[in-house]
């Protein structure tokens, strides 16, 4: 999954600006780096809550940017974005073990309150025991 934010990070550095004097001269680098790795990490690891991660990231990196550069950014980070989400759609086990090290379990809690062990479906992160759960859940978005 780092592929995705260290391909953002490489295409948009050039047009990264300078850090205000007295800074670090990498200080603007490392937090463009970073943002686009929270991001990919958040998208990876919690996808079902994360509503516009492109949004997110653009907003997040948008200020070391000069302003002639903001359409080309939003552009880089809506594409790459969007390739790791269709990744993530194909591949959802693997996307979420290279970033988290461990196999996704599922969302829900047993009867005794501890988290379900199970291997969750792939388009809603429950099990197919409490797959009950994820129709109660679009019922109550809808209201």
């Amino acid at each position: 999954m780092y592929q995705f934010s260290r391909a953002i990070y490489r295409e948009l550095a050039p047009r990264i600006m300078a850090p205000p004097s007295g800074a670090p001269a990498s200080s603007n680098h490392s937090a463009v780096l970073s943002a686009c790795e929270e991001v990919i990490t958040r998208l990876a690891t919690d996808r079902h809550y994360f509503a516009r991660p492109a949004r997110t990231l653009f907003c997040d990196i948008r200020s070391y940017f000069p302003m002639s550069a903001q359409p080309y950014v939003h552009q880089v980070v809506t594409r790459y974005v969007g390739y790791a989400q269709q990744f993530l759609a194909e591949h959802p086990h693997e996307g979420y073990t290279a970033v988290s090290g461990a196999p996704p379990q599922c969302r829900a809690t047993t009867r005794k309150g501890a988290a379900c062990q199970r291997v969750p479906l792939a388009h809603n992160g429950y099990c197919p025991s409490h797959q009950h759960l994820a129709d109660t859940e679009h019922r109550e978005l809808a209201a």
